[in-house]
């Protein structure tokens, strides 16, 4: 997960400059991570990283790097949402698909971008390209976990060699997803273009 942040937080921050342009025009680029598992060994649910000098713990290198870390199921298990005060407790309550009419509502209230936020969403939620696109995703979300199961109950992916192609796998998809050319994916991933070929359908 650590690398992967960085994978894409470095895409966004390279893209920033064209050529010929100078590095001072490069903007600062965030990345929030929002997990449903445990990955940053604190107590926190939100964790935040810069590049700090190792000795000199005060020393910023620069702040063109910051990633987050938002670990839903920490929050979750708080006893207390401070949803009044904290806007991030108002955005994960938000987030959450079990939340009731009443406090989806009061929600809303509090808070203008989340009344926005849920406009929109009920907007795109009546869009038929939308819920289309939604389903397409879902059913390969389906047939991929379903393969990978096949595969294991038949002894074909084991161990470290599993962890290897669902993690080429996933950079794949992703790629697909940011509409990457096929020989750019083969040359990131080492899958054959019939492999990718076959991820896209």
């Amino acid at each position: 997960m650590d690398r992967r942040s960085l994978f894409y937080w470095s895409r966004e921050f390279a893209s920033g400059l064209d050529k010929g342009d100078d590095y001072g025009q490069l903007a600062n680029v965030i990345a929030i991570n929002i997990v449903n598992f445990e990955f940053v060994e604190v107590d926190d649910f939100h964790t935040v990283f810069h590049l700090w000098e190792d000795t000199h713990k005060d020393c910023l290198l620069t702040d063109a790097l910051e990633i987050h870390f938002i670990d839903v199921k920490k929050f979750n298990a708080l006893p207390e949402k401070d949803i009044k005060n904290d806007s991030l407790h108002r955005w994960l309550t938000f987030f959450d698909q079990n939340i009731s009419d009443d406090l989806l509502k009061e929600l809303m209230d509090m808070d203008a971008a989340i009344y926005k936020a849920n406009e929109k969403m009920t907007f795109l939620a009546n869009d038929k390209e939308v819920l289309r696109l939604y389903n397409m995703r879902e059913m390969a979300q389906i047939d991929y976990n379903s393969g990978m199961k096949k595969a294991r109950d038949e002894g074909k992916i084991e161990g470290k060699i599993e962890g290897k192609i669902e993690a080429k796998i996933e950079t794949a998809w992703n790629m697909i997803a940011d509409g990457e050319p096929i020989e750019k994916i083969v040359r990131y991933t080492g899958l054959t273009k019939e492999n990718i070929e076959n991820l896209k359908t």
